[in-house]
């Protein structure tokens, strides 16, 4: 079974830094898409970044572009996002989401798709992220 496990959430003052991990495990870590997408309660979840492997193409939302950096250590079947400048509106729990093989139709990390949601089959827990001011 395929396994996500996000970690790294805690309390972070505004302008700090926070590195969150997935770590993924099911699967062959050679041919996916991960994504990190962030929920409050009350709001829709909104995609955060994503990264595709066969390329290393990267996609990010434009309230993060410049402030957060998604990464992978393939050896370590782990996905990073490393969280910089962080701001008020950044608490939220996060979440990690991956598909294997990814389909081509969904254009996965580009402004095309890859934060929508609806195309990652493998969702994991979330951990909670908290910006204080």
């Amino acid at each position: 079974d395929v396994q996500l496990q996000a970690s790294g959430g805690g309390l972070v003052q505004v302008g700090g830094s926070l590195i969150l991990s997935c770590v993924a495990s099911g699967f062959t870590f050679d041919d996916y898409a991960v994504a990190w997408f962030r929920q409050v309660p009350g709001k829709e979840r909104e995609g955060v970044s994503c990264i595709r492997s066969n390329d290393g193409m990267k996609y990010s939302a434009d309230s993060v572009l410049g402030r957060f950096t998604i990464s992978v250590d393939n050896a370590k079947n782990t996905v990073y996002l490393n969280m910089t400048r962080v701001r008020a509106e950044d608490t939220g729990v996060y979440y990690c989401a991956a598909e294997v093989k990814p389909r081509l139709q969904y254009r996965f990390c580009s402004r095309y798709g890859g934060l929508g949601g609806y195309e990652y089959e493998h969702w994991g827990l979330g951990t909670l992220v908290t910006v204080s001011s």
